[in-house]
């Protein structure tokens, strides 16, 4: 038996919810272990809302574009009705995948035996199949998910009894709200990028601001002091998301050479925001970074238990990118942050080796690090209904589960 599978495991799992200052961080198992990942599938992965990509990839009928995640392939397509759709991409035949990267099409043909598919996953053609007894096109369709838009973001849930996304982020909503995330434009958005480590370590530096002036010290970054960090007392027991937020020495700062934006800032801004970095987490799989003139979003696939896929885009006020310096300006930032996200990589991936030790212990936090306790609340209280319900089935001796 694993050493996650008892309700010791479990309940020992509450002193990372704990208030900052006497919290403990989770086991190392958590992001290491083969059957923790397994559980956390259906913990997870099974049940909650996953980020996909953006709406605005798929603008017009026909578009789609093909992701994995948990090793599941999906398409995400937009019908002819102009609705979005999330549907698995194996064929119901002999499995093969009816959908490769991206484009427009008019229906998905499966190339090994061509049976045919609408826009909305259903089976259209299957050629020679007169003779097949009891063989009805309906009973063939495509495996869809329940999908769900959210700031302009394509969530999608393998539950088709899950609770709706958007009631539960109203905390991120307002204080998103000046960004206009839903109308926000970027370039488009670049293959993923396999990773050697958890994807929660991923999640959690992306959530702190303990690191940003020791990690990154330097002219780049010292313009966001570790210690203006702030974070909301009164996200709603219910969130599905949460955020914290870190002033800045100067309005719209920006990370490029000048310190300053160099982009279009959001229009709608009020002061307050423009002497802040924000950011906002959608557990597990959408997080952002957002600054007065660019936002930066990371989708996370989970890909198994000491590897994730990692989505990087950006978003910019409208008409910035109509801008012909527009390129020029946007490589002021990529050039200034390289050395800030090869830093974080590093980190990154040293901190997975690190969670393999003997040595690895449940280490203790900052106050700095408040954003993290409430990854934890959100996470831990999952681990913990899932095992609940996992016994109550006579399911704990079964892991690991099938993902879906």
């Amino acid at each position: 038996m694993a050493g996650f599978q008892s309700d010791a495991f479990f309940d020992q799992l509450d002193s990372s919810t704990r208030g900052i200052e006497s919290a403990d961080t989770l086991p190392p198992l958590c992001y290491t272990d083969p059957e923790f990942y397994e559980f956390e599938k259906e913990a997870l992965f099974n049940h909650e809302w996953l980020c996909l990509g953006r709406a605005d990839q798929i603008p017009e009928a026909g578009d789609y574009f093909t992701t994995t995640i948990i090793g599941e392939p999906l398409i995400v397509a937009r019908n002819r009705a102009g609705d979005i759709k999330v549907m698995s991409a194996v064929c119901q035949h002999r499995a093969m995948l009816v959908a490769e990267g991206q484009g427009n099409t008019r229906a998905f043909l499966c190339p090994y035996h061509h049976w045919a598919y609408s826009l909305d996953g259903d089976l259209i053609g299957a050629p020679e199949m007169e003779r097949t007894e009891n063989f009805d096109k309906k009973d063939f369709c495509l495996p869809t998910l329940k999908v769900e838009l959210w700031q302009g973001f394509i969530f999608a849930n393998f539950d088709p009894e899950a609770e709706p996304l958007a009631p539960r982020l109203t905390a991120c909503d307002d204080v998103l709200a000046n960004y206009d995330l839903e109308n926000a434009k970027g370039p488009e958005l670049p293959e993923g990028v396999r990773y050697p480590w958890n994807w929660k370590v991923m999640m959690e530096n992306n959530n702190d601001g303990y690191h940003a002036n020791r990690l990154h010290h330097g002219p780049l970054h010292d313009f966001v002091p570790s210690g203006l960090a702030e974070f909301p007392e009164d996200l709603p027991e219910n969130t599905a998301g949460y955020y914290r937020t870190n002033g800045t020495l100067h309005p719209d700062a920006s990370f490029n050479p000048t310190q300053k934006a160099v982009l279009p800032v959001f229009p709608k801004l009020t002061d307050a925001e423009r002497n802040r970095f924000l950011f906002v987490n959608v557990p597990p799989t959408l997080s952002l970074v957002l600054t007065s003139d660019l936002v930066m979003f990371l989708i996370l696939r989970a890909d198994g238990p000491e590897h994730h896929i990692n989505d990087t885009g950006i978003l910019c006020a409208p008409g910035a990118m109509d801008d012909p310096s527009f390129q020029l300006r946007l490589d002021m930032i990529y050039n200034a942050t390289a050395n800030i996200v090869a830093q974080d990589l590093h980190v990154d991936e040293q901190v997975q080796k690190g969670l393999r030790s003997r040595y690895a212990v449940r280490g203790r936090y900052s106050w700095q690090e408040r954003a993290q306790t409430d990854f934890n609340d959100w996470v831990v209280k999952r681990y913990q209904t899932t095992w609940e319900r996992m016994k109550a089935q006579g399911r704990d001796q079964q892991i690991p589960l099938r993902a879906v």
